[in-house]
């Protein structure tokens, strides 16, 4: 089965549009209207081998926050339909990646429980004009509409971009790993359980 998926979510805030393909090649169409941002998922893209495509239109007019919380939520309502079963998945993904003097990990179970521990002290509060604690929002999304845990740690960093870009690189080099066909348990649940 493909795993592909389409989403779209509408409400008095914001329009997004997300389309992902799990087994893509890395490449991004990416509009959020916010360039950092866009930036960012495009790592996700690139380390993880996904096609993405996000469209978003929001009331960045007041800020950003209503269109980073709610692409995270899209984006994570789509990887959820994307995955399908899970059946004969890896489950479990871990990822370091430096950056200069950067270094984040990122640990994470395709679980079918949502949790996210973030533990990040960026060393500055804006990059350009992006408010960095909105990745706290992006993620949290995420997390919660593709009920994955994810832990997220940045251990070092003097510069906020490449913090945040350590981060986004690790997160999708873990999905990645997480979401790969493991031969050696063909077609079956990765849980002692039975279910995901």
């Amino acid at each position: 089965m493909k795993r592909t998926a389409k989403v779209t979510r509408k409400t008095l805030e914001t329009n997004i549009s997300v389309e992902i393909n799990i087994d893509g090649s890395g490449k991004s169409d990416l509009n959020s209207g916010i360039g950092f941002l866009d930036h960012m998922m495009e790592q996700i893209s690139r380390h993880g081998l996904f096609d993405l495509t996000v469209k978003a239109e929001g009331d960045l007019h007041i800020d950003a926050h209503h269109t980073v919380e709610d692409i995270g939520i899209t984006l994570g309502q789509a990887f959820f339909k994307a995955m399908g079963d899970k059946l004969g998945i890896r489950r479990y993904g871990h990822a370091y990646v430096p950056l200069d003097e950067a270094l984040s990990r990122v640990v994470l179970d395709i679980s079918g429980r949502p949790g996210l521990e973030f533990n990040t002290e960026f060393t500055r509060a804006r990059v350009g004009d992006f408010d960095v604690d909105l990745f706290h929002e992006f993620f949290q999304g995420f997390t919660n509409h593709a009920n994955v845990t994810l832990h997220i740690d940045n251990l070092k960093g003097e510069n906020s971009h490449h913090q945040a870009e350590t981060i986004f690189k690790a997160f999708g080099r873990a999905l990645r790993i997480a979401v790969e066909h493991d031969e050696k348990i063909k077609g079956e649940t990765p849980s002692t359980k039975g279910s995901l």
